[in-house]
């Protein structure tokens, strides 16, 4: 992917921060993040567990209070007018949060009800959300006996039920397998497609963001990093992608291979080298001669385009996965319960 088309740049900015940041004692969690997110964008936040990404999440749905800086959402200041904040979005918890005790379309009702809509409104309601997440046949079946994935799709309805304007999804698709989980992408895109919903995910899914995302912000340590496209992302390391598996030291071939000017970055990780090269095609022989010069024993080699995991190191020095759990999330149940106030 991605060929997706961004958004027009007459469109309303559906979403705005402007130096949002929040500190937890010595930790600053969130640093002066500035962006806007249009109308009808699907907006992805990637970044490692813990980079900032949830607190973001529990600043703009008004979960948390910032320690400076400003947000709107949709013309609501998340601090001056939380309510008007909570009327115009939905939210898909990274936990789960459904009543396992009840059938699904009682899960739904349950919600409708809180946020006022009448019993005629919210059987029609409901009978629509089922339907774009594909659980009508699944209505009156206790959660309890539900799948995984079924569970996420119904949290997903259960965000739709008062036809938000902006959908926050937090890691979405987190613990599911491979299958179920592209199942949810197509759910994702259909719901941004098909009502023109604005829409927020956090990821730290490398190929969800590129597959579902119009444009995307790598976060850091709780800054910014990056903000572009999926592709505009990938020609930041403007070359071809070699991966060579070596024995021996690996280490002797790097300062060989940064002599090279047709070489523009080399990454050494464990008993792997991630080199980003010119014309990768024509040097790959090359990169035999000189690994047959310093000594070292190539065991494989592989050839591809930059992903998003590669821009990641670029800019940030290390692997998504090796930057897992650096900080602590910061959701609990007593800040949900604001929600439904």
């Amino acid at each position: 992917m991605n060929s997706r088309t961004t958004m027009e740049h007459d469109s309303l900015d559906a979403i705005i921060l402007n130096g949002l940041t929040k500190k937890f004692r010595d930790l600053t969690a969130v640093d002066k993040v500035t962006l806007s997110v249009k109308s009808g964008e699907l907006f992805g936040l990637l970044g490692p567990n813990g980079a900032g990404k949830t607190t973001i999440i529990n600043m703009l749905t008004t979960l948390m209070i910032p320690t400076s800086g400003s947000a709107t959402i949709t013309g609501h200041d998340i601090e001056k007018d939380p309510e008007g904040v909570r009327r115009s979005i939905g939210i898909i918890f990274q936990d789960p949060s459904l009543d396992i005790g009840l059938t699904g379309r009682e899960n739904l009702d349950f919600h409708a009800m809180m946020y006022g809509i009448d019993a005629a409104e919210r059987k029609k309601r409901i009978g629509e959300v089922l339907a774009v997440v594909g659980l009508t046949e699944k209505a009156d079946v206790l959660v309890e006996n539900y799948s995984g994935g079924m569970k996420r799709r119904l949290e997903i309805a259960r965000g739709l039920i008062h036809h938000p304007q902006v959908l926050f999804l937090d890691e979405p698709t987190l613990g599911l397998d491979a299958q179920t989980r592209r199942k949810i992408w197509d759910h994702i895109r259909d719901l941004n497609k098909k009502y023109a919903m604005t829409i927020i995910l956090t990821t730290h899914y490398m190929e969800e963001a590129d597959y579902l995302c119009h444009r995307i912000a790598i976060i850091d340590h709780g800054r910014i990093i990056a903000l572009d496209t999926p592709d505009g992302l990938k020609k930041l390391l403007q070359g071809d992608v070699v991966t060579l598996g070596v024995n021996g030291e690996a280490a002797s071939l790097v300062p060989v291979l940064q002599e090279k000017p047709w070489i523009r970055e080399v990454n050494l990780h464990n008993s792997n080298l991630t080199i980003t090269v010119t014309d990768g095609e024509k040097r790959v022989p090359e990169l035999f001669a000189l690994a047959q010069l310093s000594g070292t024993g190539i065991t494989s080699v592989s050839l591809r385009k930059p992903s998003l995991e590669d821009v990641f190191i670029h800019l940030t020095g290390s692997s998504i996965r090796e930057q897992e759990g650096t900080l602590h999330s910061h959701v609990h149940a007593g800040m949900r319960r604001r929600m439904m106030r």
